[in-house]
């Protein structure tokens, strides 16, 4: 699917009723998922990041860009990136980083405003939004207009008051071009609830990494538009490895039971 179609056909998804957006770490998951009958694929930073033996957030712009690459290239599903903070220093590098993101025929990309500083954990607000229209810009140069996610990364930084500073946050982001938002870490009906309200009418990604005790037509019903899992699909992956690995030091061999057959995964990648 060329780079414009794929945009305009995630695009379209958002439109109405609400959709499951899982995320592949690699071309086989991105294969597999594509063959179970979704509609769009997301990239995972954290799930990634493992595969290769590093920790979330420790590959470079190039690293990035090359598996982005490889998943838009994969399947002919729309992906959207998950780009940690936009890998510039200031918004000029910002924009130049997502002008090559979207060359690799990415659909969309999420710009998140925490720096990764501990001593400073949030971007200014003034700062992200600068980012955002930077981000903003390289889109809307990207054949078909590339699509734009802002997130508000408030929960995951141990913000003090992370609902009231994220709602904040998601209108600014909105005002300066951001066409899905999103606020990692809320899990409840009511946080649920206010970030759909502010960010009306633009869509929602709700980030399920963990049981919430609620589902899809659960938060459909709340008006979410979409739901993303991050990299727990990984997790779980990496938790089958440990249990596996804890029963054959122990001498078992039990857990290999549940592996999927290679015959099935090479009828599969076969096709």
């Amino acid at each position: 699917m060329a780079a414009a179609e794929g945009r305009a056909s995630f695009r379209a998804l958002h439109a109405s009723g609400c959709f499951l957006l899982p995320n592949p770490w690699d071309v086989g998951t991105a294969k597999y998922l594509a063959a179970q009958g979704f509609r769009a694929l997301a990239t995972t930073s954290s799930g990634v990041a493992w595969s290769r033996g590093l920790a979330d957030g420790a590959m470079d712009l190039d690293a990035v860009l090359g598996h982005v690459a490889e998943i838009a290239g994969a399947t002919d599903l729309p992906v959207n990136v998950d780009f940690g903070h936009g890998y510039g220093a200031d918004a000029e590098g910002v924009e130049a980083a997502f002008t090559r993101c979207f060359a690799t025929g990415a659909a969309a990309l999420s710009v998140e405003d925490a720096t990764g500083d501990p001593a400073r954990p949030l971007f200014p607000l003034d700062e992200a939004v600068a980012r955002m229209k930077a981000a903003r810009r390289a889109a809307d140069a990207a054949p078909g207009r590339g699509i734009l996610v802002g997130r508000a990364e408030c929960f995951l930084v141990g913000h003090p008051d992370p609902l009231a500073e994220s709602l904040k946050r998601i209108a600014a982001y909105a005002e300066a071009g951001a066409e899905v938002l999103y606020v990692p870490g809320i899990t409840t009906p009511d946080q649920i609830a206010a970030v759909v309200r502010v960010a009306a009418p633009l869509p929602v990604n709700l980030l399920v990494s963990r049981p919430i005790g609620l589902t899809m037509e659960q938060v459909a019903a709340m008006g979410v538009r979409r739901v993303s899992i991050g990299g727990a699909l990984a997790g779980v992956a990496w938790g089958a490895v440990g249990r596996a690995v804890a029963e054959m030091k122990e001498g078992r061999f039990d857990a290999l039971g549940t592996r999927m057959p290679g015959r099935e995964l090479n009828g599969l990648f076969a096709g």
